[in-house]
């Protein structure tokens, strides 16, 4: 079971337990919180909007971190232009603690009981 998320303008194929780095969320570190869902992908697939409203996919803020610092440097030959400049991108690590279907457990218990009733 895996799901699709968007985040931060990305795009991330998740599974429940794993961690991985995407741009800063503005939650505090040790935070709940909701993904949301593109694609979701267990027994069967689900991508349309109506399905996709009972899919759940929650994670918890590891803590914020900065990435790797890149160098730009312009340089234009045969007129002295030279400029450096960088850029660190701030970072959250999050640990995917929960993928699944609303109310799918209860909806599935209530219909094999009803079953198991409508046979006795």
């Amino acid at each position: 079971m895996y799901a699709i998320v968007k985040t931060g303008g990305k795009q991330y194929r998740v599974e429940q337990g794993q961690t991985l780095l995407v741009e800063r969320l503005p939650d505090a570190e040790g935070a709940t919180v909701a993904l949301m869902p593109l694609l979701y992908r267990s027994d069967e697939t689900v991508f349309d909007a109506q399905g996709l409203a009972g899919v759940e996919v929650s994670a918890k803020i590891l803590g914020h971190v900065r990435g790797k610092k890149l160098r730009i440097f312009k340089f234009k030959p045969k007129r002295g232009y030279k400029r450096r400049t960088g850029h660190r991108q701030e970072l959250t690590r999050i640990e995917v603690t929960k993928i699944g279907v609303r109310g799918a457990r209860a909806g599935a218990a209530k219909a094999s009981a009803k079953a198991g009733s409508d046979g006795a």
